[in-house]
C-alpha cells in the first residue's frame, strides 16, 4: 500500500491563509493590552513589552459598559421577536396553497429589495410620532423589522424540505396544526432556527444607522456607536479603541462557537441531509 505524497502546495496555502486571517487579530489584541505610549513607540506589529488590562478596565469606567448592557437588550429584543414571529409565518406560508397566502409572502420579500437608508427619513417620523425617539424600543422594532424578509425566506426554504409523507403521518394520528407545528415542524427545523437566530443576532449587534438617527443620549448609545468616543480633537486613543473592539468581538465569537454545529446544519438543509 504506497503513502500518500504530502501536498505542500495546499500546506503553503494554509499557512499564508494563516497570516492573512492572524496578522490583523494579532495587531487588534496585542494593541488592546499595550499603554498608548508603548503603542506609539513600537508600532502595531512589535510585541508588547509591558502587558496591562488598564485599557479593558477604562473603557467600562467611561461608560461603555452602558453601551454594551444595551447593546445587548437590543440584540437579544430582536432575536426574540424574529423567533416569535418567524416559525409561525414561514409554517404558514409552506402549508397553505391560497394565493392570498403567496401574494402576501411575495410582497413581504419585497424588504428584501429596500435598503434602510431609503425609509430611515420617514422612520424617523413615525419613530418620533409614536414617542420612541431616544429610546431602545425605537431601535429593536425597525431592526426587527428589516431582519424579517431575509429570516423568513430562509425558513421556509428549510421548512420546504420537511417531506409531505411526516405531515400525513401526522395527520392520521389526528395532529392539530398546532400540535404538527411544535411536534414535528420545528424540531426538523433546528439549524434553521440557528441561522434566522444568529442572522438576526448580528443584525442587530452590528446595527449602526438605526441607532444613529434614531438615539441622542448617552444612555440610550449602543456599542458601535460609543467607539466614537475614542476620538478627541487631539487624537484617537487607539489601545483603548481596539480593546473596545475585542470586547465587542467576545459575544458573537461565542454565538458561533456553540452554534456552528446547527448552522451549518441549517445551511444543509433538514438533519444535516
Amino acid at each position: 500500500m504506497s503513502k500518500q505524497r504530502p501536498n505542500y502546495l495546499a500546506g503553503l496555502g494554509s499557512v499564508v491563509w494563516l497570516l492573512v486571517v492572524g496578522a490583523p487579530l494579532y495587531v487588534l489584541v496585542s494593541a488592546s493590552v499595550q499603554s498608548r505610549a508603548d503603542y506609539g513607540a513600537s508600532g502595531p506589529l512589535s510585541l508588547p513589552r509591558h502587558l496591562t488590562l488598564r485599557n479593558y478596565i477604562d473603557d467600562f469606567s467611561t461608560g461603555f459598559g452602558r453601551y454594551f448592557l444595551n447593546t445587548v437588550i437590543v440584540t437579544v429584543c430582536v432575536v426574540a421577536i424574529v423567533l416569535v414571529v418567524v416559525p409561525p409565518l414561514s409554517y404558514t406560508i409552506v402549508r397553505s396553497r391560497g394565493r392570498v397566502t403567496t401574494a402576501v409572502f411575495r410582497l413581504f420579500l419585497l424588504g428584501l429589495a429596500i435598503p434602510a437608508q431609503a425609509v430611515i427619513v420617514p422612520m424617523f417620523y413615525v419613530i418620533s410620532k409614536a414617542g420612541l425617539y431616544d429610546n431602545l424600543i425605537g431601535v429593536i422594532l425597525p431592526t426587527a423589522a428589516f431582519s424579517l424578509p431575509m429570516c423568513a425566506l430562509v425558513l421556509t426554504g428549510v421548512m420546504r424540505d420537511i417531506t409531505p409523507d411526516l405531515y400525513e403521518a401526522m395527520a392520521i394520528d389526528g395532529a392539530s396544526s398546532w400540535r404538527v407545528f411544535r411536534q414535528l415542524v420545528l424540531p426538523l427545523s433546528r439549524g434553521g432556527l440557528s441561522t434566522i437566530a444568529v442572522f438576526s443576532a448580528l443584525q442587530a449587534w452590528n446595527g449602526f444607522l438605526f441607532p444613529l438617527v434614531l438615539t441622542q443620549s448617552d444612555s440610550t448609545k449602543v456599542i458601535t456607536l460609543g467607539l466614537y468616543n475614542f476620538r478627541t480633537q487631539y487624537g484617537i486613543n487607539v489601545p483603548g479603541l481596539l480593546a473596545a473592539v475585542v470586547l465587542s468581538m467576545v459575544p458573537v465569537l461565542l454565538v458561533y462557537l456553540f452554534a456552528r454545529r446547527t448552522l451549518v446544519q441549517g445551511l444543509m438543509g433538514v438533519g444535516g441531509k
